[in-house]
């Protein structure tokens, strides 16, 4: 995003997040130049995780996302000002915005938030890393080397085993197949699991309209 002239120290920019409802602060993030693509692409809020070294969609594990209103720079290009419609809390305490409690207060969990998406967006990115670094013995890149119609043809094949599996175990199995493949063709097609998230939340939005 050159042509935007923002300075990104050691590829990462500041970004303060706000509500444009109630001009509450939400939260305090970094974007580099890939999450500010996406952002700005899917009209929702992507951001640099430091402690998971990826891309992450805000929201894609919790749900609680980030739609953009308004992207503004600051005087010198040194930090982003985004507003957003935030959906549910903002802060993984539950709390509606991360600045919730004064210096010196304890920290206070209102809602446990269930991550276990984190799982599945982890694996995306060793999928996104075996297409980008071929490893030996890796069926991984096998599929991508075997093409998109073998990939496509692998995901109508785990497809059918899940819908005729039998019981409960047997399902889990076969349906856990099917998500790996199609991570993988998500990945061959360079699509994010994020892409989707964005996707089903926008329709839930319309529908609530």
């Amino acid at each position: 995003m050159s042509e935007y002239n923002l300075n990104f120290v050691d590829g990462l920019i500041p970004v303060v997040v706000q509500d444009y409802k109630s001009g509450d602060v939400l939260t305090l993030a970094y974007m580099n130049k890939e999450a500010l693509d996406l952002s700005l692409k899917t009209g929702y809020a992507h951001y640099y995780s430091r402690s998971k070294n990826r891309i992450r969609m805000k929201g894609e594990a919790s749900g609680n996302t980030q739609k953009i209103i308004e992207i503004r720079p600051d005087c010198e290009n040194n930090s982003l000002l985004l507003l957003v419609d935030q959906k549910g809390p903002a802060c993984h305490t539950g709390n509606k915005t991360c600045f919730y409690r004064k210096l010196g207060e304890p920290q206070h969990i209102k809602e446990k938030i269930d991550y276990s998406l984190d799982f599945i967006l982890d694996l995306e990115n060793i999928i996104n890393e075996t297409k980008k670094h071929p490893r030996e013995n890796s069926y991984t890149t096998e599929l991508f080397k075997s093409g998109e119609e073998n990939i496509k043809k692998k995901v109508g094949e785990e497809a059918v085993e899940s819908v005729l599996a039998q019981g409960r175990d047997r399902i889990i199995y076969e349906v856990a197949d099917l998500m790996y493949h199609l991570l993988v063709y998500l990945s061959y097609e360079d699509i994010k699991f994020s892409d989707i998230v964005a996707e089903l939340s926008r329709r839930n939005v319309e529908k609530s309209k």
